[in-house]
């Protein structure tokens, strides 16, 4: 949330464009030169970048076990998409 409490909208970006930003937050948060007040700022927006960036996971991985069914629904050898 914002100062006025109105949620972060990061909806519209990719995965790509999401990940670059956050990478971009997290380096200026480890930096230290960010005042407090813009730390919590853009440390709120990476927590919406980041649940962005999962749910968009999560829908891909379901897209892959759809992919990876057969005609009649049935799974054609499904593993975990980490390789476990």
């Amino acid at each position: 949330m914002t100062e006025n409490n109105e949620p972060i909208d990061v909806s519209g970006y990719s995965f790509e464009k999401a990940v670059a930003e956050l990478e971009s937050i997290v380096a200026r948060l480890e930096r230290g030169d960010v005042a407090l007040d813009e730390s919590i700022a853009i440390y709120e927006r990476g927590e919406a970048l980041k649940k962005h960036c999962e749910a968009l996971l999560t829908a891909a991985e379901n897209r892959i076990e759809k992919i990876r069914l057969d005609r009649a629904g049935k799974p054609q050898g499904v593993e975990p998409l980490d390789g476990e």
